[in-house]
């Protein structure tokens, strides 16, 4: 098990450095009194955990719990124990923290002493320096976007032989006549193959019947849609990946969501699943338009 200790300045990026981990498949502690320090790591090391990374926020959040001095030999010590410690520090400079301060409008932890916002910022620094004089990275996010901090990131981790994980993707089917999926990331509209809802053998049927997913996949216009969506996400993943997206929700609708849009969604998964990527498939519609086949209605899927 190894654990990473994210600490560092308010307001330098600790909740997305410690958000980016839980990304990667670390579990993830946020703002833990370091005293249980010790405790925590006891339970995850005779627990039986899937995790192979443990990720604990500590910083002056903690208040009167929290002593840099101490807890840097805390750290010093839990190694000596026999287990894995990494300290990561994120820092930034005074004029990136202050506007970053006064765009977010939120108290500085020290605020509460009386201090003003700046001279906080000093403070801070100042009670911080024996935890970034023994950090094992230490990270500037001044001027740095989210992809750069990232890569900073990703940067330390491979040195600790972490995986980078792979996108999980989420194929799901719907109809549009009961709108789109606000969670959608790629949005496919199938209306234009050809509708088994109009040949009587198949009107009653779904996408996930042979019969049905034979008409859909088995015509020309299907197979050359296919050909070019699956290029496209072949090119598209990879990018997604670079720029550290992590969960990908693709859409796929047709007009009631119970034929077309079904079997499309079904091809789309197994091509994600061949392609090594954890891949979940629903159909948000297809209870709800199976339950008014027993009632009239006007439009055909």
């Amino acid at each position: 098990m190894k654990y990473l200790i994210v600490t560092g300045l308010s307001g330098a990026g600790k909740t997305a450095c410690v958000r980016y981990l839980e990304d990667r498949g670390s579990f993830c502690m946020d703002n833990i009194p370091p005293m249980l320090l010790p405790k925590l790591l006891e339970a995850f090391d005779t627990g039986i955990t899937r995790w192979n990374t443990v990720t604990i926020a500590v910083d002056i959040r903690s208040g009167e719990f929290f002593d840099a001095h101490a807890v840097a030999q805390m750290i010093r010590e839990l190694s000596r124990g026999g287990h894995s410690m990494e300290t990561i520090f994120m820092e930034a400079s005074d004029d990136t923290l202050l506007a970053r301060y006064k765009e977010t409008r939120r108290d500085h932890p020290l605020s509460q002493e009386g201090l003003s916002l700046t001279q906080a910022i000093a403070e801070e620094r100042l009670r911080l320096q024996p935890l970034r004089e023994t950090a094992d990275y230490v990270i500037d996010t001044t001027g740095l976007s989210s992809r750069d901090m990232r890569k900073k990131l990703d940067e330390s981790l491979k040195t600790t032989g972490a995986a980078e994980p792979p996108i999980r993707a989420e194929v799901m089917s719907f109809g549009f006549k009961r709108g789109l999926p606000r969670q959608a990331d790629l949005v496919i509209d199938v209306r234009f193959l050809p509708n088994p809802f109009y040949i009587e053998s198949m009107c009653r049927h779904t996408g996930l019947d042979p019969d049905v997913r034979e008409f859909v996949t088995e015509h020309p216009v299907t197979k050359e849609f296919m050909k070019k969506w699956t290029d496209l996400l072949s090119f598209l993943i990879p990018c997604y990946r670079e720029e550290g997206k992590h969960r990908l929700v693709i859409a796929v609708g047709c007009t009631g969501g119970v034929h077309r849009s079904v079997t499309i969604a079904e091809a789309i998964g197994a091509f994600l699943r061949e392609q090594g990527l954890p891949t979940e498939i629903s159909h948000r519609d297809l209870l709800l338009e199976q339950a008014r086949w027993n009632t009239p209605h006007e439009d055909g899927e």
